[in-house]
């Protein structure tokens, strides 16, 4: 028998509460592991844009300045 087969076995056995509880997370890490898959392409795009263009990294350099908000 599979892995697989064994843990369905096992949900079977479970009571309603903990079924829906299974559920509940087996589907939070599926959305974690699709938003993350769709960050990783999204800046597997942009990569090349922020290593060539000045422009979308101009910025960068005051990454380490001390920021000071005035009020």
């Amino acid at each position: 028998m599979t892995q697989t087969a064994q843990l369905i076995q096992e949900i079977y056995k479970l009571p309603l509460e903990k079924k829906f509880f299974v559920v509940e997370q087996t589907l939070k890490a599926i959305k974690s592991e699709e938003r993350n898959r769709h960050l990783m392409i999204a800046a597997e795009a942009l990569y090349d844009d922020y290593v060539n263009d000045k422009e979308l990294t101009a910025f960068v350099s005051l990454d380490f300045e001390d920021f000071y908000e005035t009020r």
